[in-house]
C-alpha cells in the first residue's frame, strides 16, 4: 500500500519498511528518484522538542507548522526539517511573538522551494525583514533579563530574612 503527501506529490510505499522509515518516489527530469526519508510521529516530535501533543497539532490547527506526510493509517509524519520549524516556533514563544509574526518568520527562514531559485538566497525586502525581527527579539530578551534580576532580588531577599545562603550554581566546565 502507499498513499500521496499532497505536500509534495510524493508517494511513500509503506510495504516491508520499519514503522518510521518510508521510501520515496518521485520523478525528476524524466527519471525517477527514490530515496529513504525518516519520519517521526507526533510522540516522538513532542518528546524531542519539548512541546505537548495538543501543542503540536494546535501548530498544525492553525497552519503554523503541518506534519510532512501521513501515514496511510492517518498518523502525522514529521522531519527532521518538521522538528527545526517547531524549535524555532518553541524558542519564539517566550518572546511574545504572535502566531502571524511566527508564521512569516517561519516562511522567510524556510521558503517553499521553486524552480530554478536559490533556496538560500535572501532577497533585500526579506533581509530587512529578518532584521526587525532580530531586533525585537533583542528588545525583548533584554526585557526578560530585567525581569529575571528583579525575579532573582526578591528570592534572594526571602533567602536573607530566612537565613539561608544563596543556592549554589552549576559551574561550566
Amino acid at each position: 500500500m502507499s498513499t500521496v503527501d499532497d505536500k509534495c506529490g510524493a508517494v511513500f510505499a509503506e510495504h516491508a519498511q520499519p514503522p518510521s522509515l518510508y521510501r520515496l518516489w518521485h520523478r525528476q527530469g524524466g527519471s525517477e528518484v527514490v530515496a529513504v526519508v525518516e519520519h517521526m510521529q507526533i510522540g516522538e516530535v513532542a518528546a524531542r522538542t519539548g512541546l505537548s501533543l495538543r501543542t503540536i497539532r494546535y501548530y498544525e490547527e492553525v497552519g503554523v507548522v503541518t506534519p510532512s506526510a501521513r501515514s496511510q493509517g492517518g498518523f502525522r509524519l514529521y522531519t527532521e526539517p518538521d522538528l527545526a520549524r517547531l524549535n524555532l516556533v518553541r524558542r519564539m514563544k517566550p518572546l511574545g511573538f504572535l502566531l502571524d509574526e511566527v508564521r512569516e518568520l517561519l516562511d522567510l527562514l524556510y521558503p517553499e522551494p521553486s524552480e530554478g531559485a536559490c533556496p538560500t538566497a535572501v532577497r533585500e525586502d526579506q533581509r530587512e525583514r529578518l532584521r526587525e525581527f532580530s531586533v525585537v527579539a533583542e528588545e525583548r530578551c533584554a526585557e526578560l533579563r530585567d525581569t529575571l534580576r528583579t525575579a532573582e532580588a526578591f528570592a534572594a531577599t526571602l533567602r536573607e530574612r530566612l537565613g539561608e545562603p544563596p543556592p549554589r550554581t552549576a559551574r561550566a566546565g
